[in-house]
């Protein structure tokens, strides 16, 4: 009896889907980055509006600058928050800051951009095995497990209906774990197309529930101009600016290493399945720096904050086996036309913080794990005291600063430090003091 080989579902970056799906698939990434990017606008005082739309021109010039051969999708970064309040002197959730105070963040981040684009230039010219010495696997995946579940407060507090008016905590618990558990089991059990648009569908499920609760409103939808043209800043000089915001670029390094060594192994894992060679995604990640610091720069431009890619997509992409660079170029251009039309950026800002947490709650948790599996891919040892110290700094500084201190800045010496950026320099100090004398491989 002749068997049928069971055909592998999944699309590699160079693979396209067709225009109806790749146009499904586009809808569902944006979805999944679209609340926190605006987060971070409301958070740091940017126009929202702006925001989206640098978003979708910044991820276009980094698939552009790595010639569409890493799939990753940029979005405003948590990471730079406190430096670039500190310069804006955002205050009060959504109330946008002088245009003044905005441009001089963005000279700050423009200078970041350049930060990122010189270590790329490094990397590129040295290779990566150099900055493996520096970023081995127990400090890239301790990384992104901190990424994963230092957000695990926002996705449960998201779910528990926290932060939205008028809306009992039990209905939002309900609401959650329908969407938690439609999309979960959307993402086992379905197959073929509509087995990768799991995200996509549980929001979808979510929100129907929402809708039979009453609780959305629709009010504000049609409120305002149905065209309007993103508010546009131009930079302007802050030597202020530089101190508070370019160090961050620094310590966003290891958290973008740690996003391209979880995408090289899911994409080589598929390839594997499909009967192709490998994409040694991880060797460009001279490559993902350079996209990521021309980012930057496009997105402060305009008047965008900063950014990186983003952890959300990329569970997105691993839990749907779905790594199309088209899919991605398809969102960003959709993201820009959005944010000229009013309805539409209203429209996806009805979707409650309850069904965001619970979708938030299986994609948090993909980040987490997938930190796991990298330092599993690269057989790090777990006995070793040196790496258990690695670790064991990374994920106490950056959960315990994350969860111990107001929005995860630890005071020190009378300044604020990012938990996450401190972890993963800490991680990278400790590695290398660690390491003098020893000569056997990580």
């Amino acid at each position: 009896m002749n068997l049928v080989p069971k055909a592998v579902v999944g699309y590699l970056p160079d693979e396209r889907p067709p225009i109806w799906k790749l146009i499904l698939f586009a809808l569902q990434q944006i979805l999944v980055m679209f609340p926190a990017t605006v987060l971070v606008a409301l958070l740091t005082g940017f126009h929202v509006s702006t925001t989206i739309f640098a978003s979708g021109l910044a991820t276009l010039c980094f698939l552009l600058v790595t010639r569409g051969k890493i799939p990753l999708y940029y979005g405003s970064s948590f990471s730079y928050i406190a430096a670039i309040v500190s310069i804006t002197g955002a205050r009060e959730f959504g109330k946008v800051a002088e245009d003044l105070l905005i441009s001089q963040a963005q000279f700050g981040i423009i200078l970041s951009g350049l930060v990122s684009i010189a270590a790329g230039l490094i990397i590129s010219a040295f290779g990566v095995d150099k900055i493996e010495k520096v970023l081995p696997p127990t400090v890239t995946g301790s990384i992104a497990i901190v990424i994963g579940i230092a957000l695990a407060g926002v996705a449960i507090s998201g779910a528990a209906g926290n932060g939205a008016t008028g809306v009992d905590q039990n209905k939002a618990w309900i609401i959650a774990l329908i969407t938690l558990f439609a999309t979960m089991i959307f993402s086992v059990y379905l197959k073929g197309t509509w087995g990768q648009l799991p995200i996509l569908l549980g929001i979808v499920v979510g929100y129907i529930t929402a809708l039979f609760f009453g609780i959305i409103d629709f009010s504000a939808v049609f409120a305002g101009n149905i065209l309007a043209v993103p508010h546009f800043t131009l930079p302007s000089i802050s030597g202020k600016a530089v101190l508070a915001i370019m160090p961050i670029a620094i310590a966003t390094i290891p958290e973008s290493t740690a996003h391209l060594y979880q995408l090289d192994i899911y994409v080589d894992h598929l390839a594997e399945q499909k009967g192709k060679k490998s994409y040694n995604i991880k060797n460009r990640l001279g490559q993902n720096l350079i996209g990521d610091g021309i980012g930057d720069i496009v997105s402060a431009m305009i008047g965008g904050p900063a950014g990186t890619n983003y952890g959300e997509n990329l569970s997105t992409m691993a839990i749907t086996r779905n790594f199309s660079v088209a899919v991605l170029g398809a969102a960003a251009l959709i993201t820009m036309v959005i944010s000229f039309f009013t309805p539409l950026s209203n429209l996806v800002n009805t979707i409650p913080g309850a069904v965001i947490g619970g979708v938030s709650v299986y994609l948090f948790g993909v980040i987490g794990a997938q930190g796991i599996a990298i330092m599993i891919n690269r057989k790090v040892d777990l006995f070793s005291a040196r790496n258990l110290a690695v670790i064991a700094t990374i994920l106490v500084i950056g959960l315990g600063g994350n969860y111990g201190f107001p929005n995860g800045m630890i005071p020190f010496f009378g300044i604020q430090l990012p938990a996450i950026a401190t972890a993963a320099l800490m991680g990278i100090v400790v590695n290398l003091v660690l390491s003098i004398g020893r000569k056997e491989a990580t």
